[in-house]
């Protein structure tokens, strides 16, 4: 049984102070939940001070939003995955539909940084999904194995399983709009699949895909009902630390 994994990710969001009100009210509702595995993606700027509320926390995780895949050097502005260990990062996300399309990272830019979290025992959560136009082309299968193969090459099995694969459909990211059950249970289910054909079965049966895409407190417990859908990366419902508690119950909740 895979145990779910549900990530926040604020984006650019939240000052310092604004996440020590977030944790204020946020560790006071969820308690001691431990049936979902819980990640919190903060800025840059407040990874120290949440790594510091989080540091008495058995349960939740602290992830950076993004990472370079050079270990140090003239690279302004970039952060290297020597820097998140410091700050006790476990996980990291990679590959974001907002990377690719905002700051034109490839496959092979996305793989160059997977490969690298890998090296310095940092957990990628892989964002992989397709736009509106290529679903309405009916190029969902094709995108998706395109990027799950770029973004992976070159890993071996049990880094492929220690990775987070998130679903993202971008035309569901910030839109309101999200994939029906059916749509997204289709999508992880060929996730699962390609990672068959990378890996082996048994990877593919123990690897964790989330959904994200405008997951709210009311859609969450029917989406991650579905038999492949593992958890959920969470943005704008993350911001709101009642909302993100009902989403992590409503997964630790599921059979």
């Amino acid at each position: 049984m895979r145990k779910k994994i549900i990530a926040a990710n604020w984006k650019m969001n939240l000052t310092i102070g604004e996440a020590e009100a977030f944790l204020d009210t946020f560790l006071l509702e969820i308690g001691e939940e431990s049936g979902a595995d819980i990640v919190i993606a903060p800025a840059f700027t407040a990874l120290s001070k949440v790594a510091e509320r989080l540091s008495k926390s058995s349960t939740i995780k602290l992830a950076a939003q993004n990472m370079s895949f050079e270990k140090s050097g003239a690279f302004t502005g970039e952060v290297s995955a020597a820097m998140l260990r410091d700050l006790y990062v476990r996980y990291v996300i990679l590959g974001h539909s907002e990377r690719r399309t905002l700051f034109g990272e490839t496959d092979e830019i996305v793989n160059k940084k997977v490969r690298a979290a890998h090296e310095a025992s940092l957990k990628p959560i892989l964002c992989v999904g397709e736009t509106l136009a290529e679903r309405d082309a009916d190029r969902v299968e094709e995108v998706l194995e395109t990027q799950l193969r770029g973004s992976l090459a070159g890993m071996n099995s049990k880094e492929i399983a220690e990775t987070v694969i998130a679903y993202e459909p971008v035309w569901a990211i910030g839109t309101g709009r999200v994939a029906s059950p059916e749509q997204a249970q289709a999508a992880h289910a060929f996730i699962r699949k390609t990672i068959a054909l990378i890996a082996d079965p048994s990877v593919a049966e123990k690897i964790r895909i989330q959904y994200g895409g405008s997951v709210k407190p009311d859609n969450a417990k029917t989406l991650m009902s579905q038999p492949d859908i593992d958890g959920a990366l969470v943005g704008g419902a993350s911001l709101d630390p009642r909302a993100f508690t009902e989403i992590v119950k409503a997964a630790a909740s599921c059979e």
